[in-house]
């Protein structure tokens, strides 16, 4: 039997959307205020969901139940899948000491500390963001910043700020794909659209990330590599987003960035270097990993070797990131089931969506192609190559699959409580209540698309969830809809520091369980506020003349361009 979503039920939009608000603000609160262990909070956050959903809104309470079973599903894999092959990846190389070796090597580069978090943290972590997603830039970056002495909570907070511009193209192109398919609005446009928005913070990202790690006066000290990182990243990304499409333009956009930084510090380095990460009050909980002989660290080989497992997982990555290998695998396995009690009988309707139409839900085991099983080889290669037994690897896969238990307990809630709130429309309610906001819209459908990924913890979830709300609203209100649908996009990614999917990510590879609370706080500011100047822009490209010109007239698919 069909059961429409009804967005409000109690008669009134302000009620309804309080009821709707519940389950963020109980798993926010749990984590940011209370300091609950986050699997704990997650399971709150979902109990608060099934309620609500099944006494509130009239869920059937089957239906809550499979969609739950469907998120945690979605969660370990691929999501969960790829954090514990990462921590896998992370726990050989740090066993053999290899981190102390790259730490040297870094200094190659510059043995400033603002500029190796540059370097790691932006560039080399929009290159992971563009081949994979999906929480793998925090999780390689985040373990790599520790493994160089940054406190866990820096390390963290850090690494999830830094991940912010890069996600709307993130692993391919994914997420503006989604936005096309769901509203059918010409790829091209939305790519180009969000690649007029998103290059203006690319360029104001690197210093936002070196002012929150040390403070204005010593992100000034750096600010020419903060702009050649920015630049070299801002650029690309709109030139590759504007005349080829949203696939390629992270990849393009990282290795120019890194290039560019590698080559600008053989010519200049800071005068005042910070050869020390500052220390916080969570660097007593850092482990001290063990410390090679400087003369044989500094040999050519060691330095090599510790680059060596990093050098194999980016090429795996991009690998099983490149479409056509995707589907190439796809045909070598691929199981698909249909949610029994689930799939085609969740209906959305009007105001959400133009006509009427029912939710798929098939959850798709692609082990052959998910792109945490790139990374597991890149482990097992990389594991051989430095001197693992083959029981000596599954031994250490044992150790990590333990040591994050509670990490993929969290990850599978915290997905479980986000199609809760996606098949029983509790995430169309709020949607609605932002679409109400009238002149402001622009600034409120960019803060729509934040919500959407604080959420669901994806770019792609977001646009899913709120494409076709923002193509629909805007064209109510007579605004550009692709200017709408692209401001989803690049409102969500400022979204993506503050999901908890993401905080648990970062925790799980800096070591640092049970603090996810502080992680919240640590970036929450910067999370609303970088959100506020997005919609800022999108208000000035929706009404004001100098920047209105940057809106495209709005084509229909396949119309050409």
């Amino acid at each position: 039997m069909i059961w429409s979503q009804v967005y409000d039920p109690m008669g009134s939009m302000l009620l309804s959307t309080l009821l709707a608000a519940i389950p963020v603000v109980v798993l926010l609160g749990a984590i940011g205020i209370f300091e609950m262990r986050a699997h704990l909070a997650a399971l709150l956050g979902l109990a608060s969901a099934l309620v609500v959903a099944v006494l509130a809104f009239g869920m059937p309470v089957q239906m809550a139940g499979m969609s739950a079973l469907y998120g945690a599903g979605f969660g370990l894999m691929p999501i969960g899948w790829i954090i514990l092959n990462v921590i896998f990846l992370y726990q050989l190389t740090s066993e053999k000491g290899e981190f102390d070796v790259l730490q040297r090597s870094i200094r190659g580069i510059s043995d400033d500390r603002r500029i190796q978090l540059l370097f790691i943290a932006f560039s080399f972590g929009a290159f992971f963001e563009g081949a994979a997603g999906f929480g793998t830039p925090v999780a390689v970056t985040a373990a790599m910043l520790i493994g160089l002495g940054f406190s866990p909570l820096a390390a963290s907070g850090l690494s999830l700020i830094a991940n912010t511009a890069p996600v709307a193209y993130g692993a391919l192109g994914t997420p503006v794909i989604a936005l096309a398919a769901v509203t059918g609005l010409d790829l091209h446009q939305l790519s180009g659209m969000i690649g007029r928005q998103l290059p203006f913070f690319s360029l104001i990202v690197p210093f936002w990330l070196i002012w929150a790690f040390v403070g204005f006066r010593k992100m000034m000290e750096v600010w020419p590599a903060l702009l050649v990182a920015g630049v070299s990243f801002a650029v690309p990304q709109f030139l590759v987003s504007n005349f080829h499409g949203p696939w390629l333009v992270d990849v393009v956009a990282a290795i120019s960035s890194m290039a560019a930084l590698a080559l600008f510090l053989r010519i200049w380095q800071p005068k005042r270097p910070m050869t020390e990460a500052p220390r916080d009050w969570s660097s007593k909980d850092r482990e001290d990993t063990g410390h090679m002989p400087a003369t044989e660290a500094q040999k050519p080989g060691a330095v090599f070797k510790a680059w060596l497992p990093w050098i194999i997982l980016s090429v795996f990555v991009f690998i099983w990131g490149v479409p056509e290998a995707k589907a190439f695998f796809d045909s070598i396995w691929v199981a698909k089931f249909p949610v029994e009690g689930l799939h085609q009988l969740v209906q959305k309707v009007p105001p959400v969506v133009a006509a009427p139409h029912t939710e798929a839900a098939v959850f798709s085991l692609n082990l052959v192609s998910a792109t945490g099983t790139g990374i597991l080889l890149a482990g097992i290669v990389s594991g051989l190559v430095l001197g693992y037994s083959p029981v000596g690897l599954v031994k250490m896969y044992g150790k990590t699959l333990y040591m994050i238990r509670y990490s993929l307990l969290t990850i599978a809630c915290m997905l479980a409580l986000g199609f809760v709130t996606r098949y029983s429309g509790l995430d169309a309610t709020l949607g609605l209540a932002f679409a109400h906001t009238g002149w402001f819209y622009p600034l409120f459908g960019t803060l729509l698309g934040w919500v959407g990924v604080a959420v669901t913890g994806s770019d792609t979830a977001s646009n899913v969830l709120f494409g076709g709300l923002q193509k629909i609203t805007a064209q109510q209100l007579h605004l550009n809809p692709v200017l709408m649908a692209a401001a989803n996009s690049s409102g969500g990614v400022m979204g993506k520091m503050i999901d908890a999917q993401s905080i648990v990510v970062a925790s799980t590879a800096t070591k640092w369980y049970g603090h996810e609370g502080s992680i919240l706080r640590y970036v929450f500011f910067h999370s609303i506020a970088l959100a506020v100047l997005v919609g800022l822009l999108i208000m000035a490209q929706a009404y004001l003349p100098p920047f209105t010109s940057m809106v495209p007239t709005v084509i229909l698919p396949g119309a050409g361009h």
